[in-house]
């Protein structure tokens, strides 16, 4: 995926309506712990579902007192008394402040080495609100105007401490840094972690525009925004930039390289004292007056959504979320030395096409210092496989997860093995050692990978070691927390069954179907049910079952199988009787509707229940996600907004590059907590734009979404009424002449943005000889 953070699965849907009404009514409910969904992992290894029942996790930590504390996407955080606990608490609620929406939200959370002595919980999140401002401003939402994607909701990010006493919070939030401009809804904040040396170390991203090269001069669409709305150099607040000399949008990542202004936080890795949130002493720009210079120590990243330290040492390793082509893995030897990543001037190891051609002297004077960037330790392409295997998973990518392997029960030829994760591709990696010791590229396993089925590792966002040396990682769509464990000897099998139907008036026949358990070494499996759901086992034996609820009530009957080893495995389910699920209904739009960036479209919808009669509007939840494709047929899911309790409404459709699709979904629940989705596909307006020059066969580079340089005459689709950056390099060598640009056929400059119109449209530059 590269451009946006959430990927939340891989989708080839045809047009119209989806019920997801059967599936949710199929198996009620899963109870907290259990084995994960089908995947690959190497055998002896298995993976379980530890805790559940989240909303958007996105982080956890362990404290050294055995809690476990996760921060969910909305600013809710939550703690767990050990890996057992079915009932967490909440420790702080900070909804009102933190901005949750497209990918930003709370994304950050650690704890002191000596926690509770010091008895503090440090977050870092996307405060609702522009530096300075006073939250919420825009409500976890964004109107149009200002529209999220076309001049976008500006917003800014927080690290903050809570001091807490047991389980609940105490006293107000200390805020240590509000800063991290973000104009646009994606490259927000990421880690935060404690360093062995007790310093505080922060990433953040560069809060620019995943759709086109931006520079600063994004923001003034719509009457009453505002271009450049972060007023970086050499312009102010409302004056659009231009090149060579911007210093905007991506290029916050390189601030601190700028000729005048004061150098931001966006796109940087900062050392800090946790108590004031200030740079520390021996930080590479710790000289300087300005105190964000004071703080950084590694820059030029687009999104380094999460990093960890290795093992003994200073050392960062930080996952930096790319484009459209490659994701990396940098390393940053000593914290002491200052380290420029690249972006957006390169990306992966090689210049980045569309900011090369828009001719940034940002950029420029990068590509004439050759050793000035660090390039990534290791990286991949979107193009290819990480570790191949079938079902292995191209196309959107965004690593989102890394940590070290310390040493446990796993074989020990992990021992200093850096795990990585990817949210969009659903899988996990493990990088092996090498004979120095560091992570070997030559050395990659597939460690979480896709099953025959196509099952994978959920949706990983964090990764972390946890009690006995195991890994752990956040799967934010399905509310869990997951741990890796490995076996040596015998593996326990995995119970699997289905409940049809799972709720119902009574008397409820129910029938279980326990087939889909199975038995990691292949061996046969006895079965044993409780169907009653008095924890009692016996009530039946065999892989099938069936039970008639007489009395109204919820039930949680279970399945028990057992190996020929004596290993045993347990699955449960929700069987509702006495009641039945409702049905939910989309009354508009149409699936026919199709839609341009920009448009208003208006939703109704109602639902209906056999016990409740109508369901009242405040049991109604609509939610719209923006479906973003690699190719047609592969796509990853962005959810965009959430509306509850509304049976009405409208929403403005975003701009996205193209392919890409819209889905609103309604979910009804009824007064029993028994619930039925139902969804509609949304297909966008598309326009073919042609590109060429005069004379032919001149480059054109940065076309719609990072292109890099290709020969026209080429053509593009794009969404009507997108935005999309298009640069004529100059001068160009052709036929060993060289020609400079004079203009476009739209009277545009030489770099500008068209917007998409509604025909067919050809673009041309013109170059003379010199």
């Amino acid at each position: 995926m590269g451009d946006e953070m959430w990927g939340l699965g891989r989708t080839a849907r045809g047009r119209g309506r989806i019920s997801m009404a059967a599936a949710m009514l199929l198996v009620a409910a899963v109870l907290s712990q259990g084995a994960a969904r089908a995947e690959t992992l190497p055998t002896g290894f298995r993976d379980t579902v530890v805790l559940s029942g989240l909303t958007n996790p996105t982080v956890l930590q362990f404290a050294p007192d055995g809690r476990i504390v996760v921060g969910q996407k909305n600013g809710v955080i939550k703690i767990f008394q050990s890996l057992t606990d079915t009932s967490p608490v909440t420790v702080a609620d900070l909804s009102l402040q933190v901005g949750d929406y497209w990918d930003r939200g709370l994304l950050g959370l650690a704890l002191p080495p000596n926690f509770p002595a010091s008895p503090y919980i440090y977050v870092l999140y996307a405060y609702d609100a522009a530096i300075g401002g006073t939250a919420p401003r825009w409500n976890d939402a964004c109107p149009t105007p200002p529209g999220p994607t076309t001049d976008g909701c500006l917003v800014s990010a927080r690290l903050s401490r809570l001091q807490i006493s047991g389980n609940v919070m105490t006293g107000p939030e200390q805020v240590l840094i509000n800063d991290w401009c973000q104009q646009f809804p994606s490259h927000s904040i990421g880690t935060l972690l404690f360093g062995r040396d007790g310093y505080l170390y922060v990433s953040g991203g560069d809060g620019a525009s995943f759709n086109n090269v931006d520079y600063g001069q994004y923001g003034a669409t719509y009457a009453g925004d505002q271009a450049n709305p972060c007023g970086d150099p050499p312009g102010s607040v409302g004056t659009a930039l231009t090149a060579p000399n911007a210093q905007g949008g991506a290029l916050r990542s390189q601030s601190i390289r700028r000729p005048s202004g004061p150098a931001t936080l966006d796109g940087a890795i900062l050392r800090l004292d946790p108590s004031t949130g200030a740079g520390v002493s021996g930080n590479p720009f710790f000289s300087s007056t300005d105190p964000n210079a004071r703080r950084i120590v590694a820059y030029g990243a687009r999104n380094p959504f999460r990093m960890t330290q290795r093992p003994g040492t200073d050392e960062l390793w930080i996952g930096d979320v790319g484009w459209n082509s490659w994701e990396e893995i940098n390393r940053v030897v000593s914290p002491t030395t200052a380290n420029n990543f690249g972006w957006p001037c390169y990306e992966g190891a090689a210049a980045q096409g569309g900011y090369q051609g828009a001719g940034l002297s940002s950029c420029s004077s990068l590509y004439s210092s050759p050793g000035s960037v660090v390039a990534p330790y290791y990286a991949y392409n979107h193009s290819a496989c990480v570790v191949n295997y079938t079902g292995c998973r191209t196309g959107g990518s965004s690593i989102t997860g890394i940590a070290f392997y310390q040493g446990g029960s796993y074989p020990s030829e992990y021992n200093g093995a850096l795990f990585f994760a990817d949210h969009s591709r659903n899988e996990i990696w493990a990088m092996l050692p090498g004979t120095n010791g560091l992570p070997d590229p030559a050395r990659l396993r597939s460690f979480v990978g896709v099953d025959p089925t196509g099952g994978a590792a959920g949706h990983p966002v964090d990764l972390k070691i946890g009690p006995g040396g195991d890994l752990f990682y956040v799967d934010m769509e399905s509310g869990a927390v997951h741990r890796i464990t490995f076996t040596a000897a015998n593996q326990p099998p995995t119970a699997s069954f289905t409940a049809t139907p799972s709720s119902g008036a009574v008397p409820l026949t129910v029938n279980f179907n326990g087939t889909a358990s199975s038995d990691p070494e292949g061996g046969p499996l006895s079965y044993s049910w409780d169907l009653n759901g008095d924890g009692t086992f016996g009530d039946a034996t065999g892989a099938t079952a069936t039970r008639t609820y007489s009395t109204a009530g919820t039930y949680h009957p279970s399945l028990r199988v057992t190996d020929n080893q004596g290993a045993t495995g347990t699955a449960s389910v929700t069987v509702t009787a006495g009641n039945t699920g409702p049905t939910a209904v989309i009354d508009s739009p149409a699936s026919s509707l199709t839609w341009k960036v920009g448009d208003q479209i208006g939703f109704t919808g109602h639902a209906t229940d056999v016990q409740d009669g109508s369901v009242p509007a405040s049991k109604l939840s609509w939610q719209l996600t923006m479906h973003h494709c690699f190719t047609p047929s592969d796509c990853h899911a962005h959810l965009l907004e959430t509306i509850n309790g509304v049976s009405s409404g409208n929403f403005t459709t975003p701009d996205h590059s193209y392919p890409c699709w819209l889905e609103l979904a309604l979910t009804a629940t009824d007064s029993g907590g028994l619930t039925s989705t139902t969804s509609v596909r949304l297909d966008p307006r598309t326009v073919v734009l042609t590109f060429r020059t005069n004379p032919g066969g001149l480059n054109l580079t940065n076309m719609v979404v990072n292109e890099a340089p290709r020969s026209t005459p080429f053509s593009v689709t794009v969404v009507v009424g997108s935005a999309n950056s298009v640069s004529a390099p100059s001068p160009q060598q052709f036929n060993k002449f060289t020609y400079n640009f004079t203009s476009w056929s739209d009277g545009g400059p030489q770099n500008h943005t068209i917007t998409a119109p509604a025909v067919n449209t050809t673009y041309t530059a013109a170059y003379r000889k010199r």
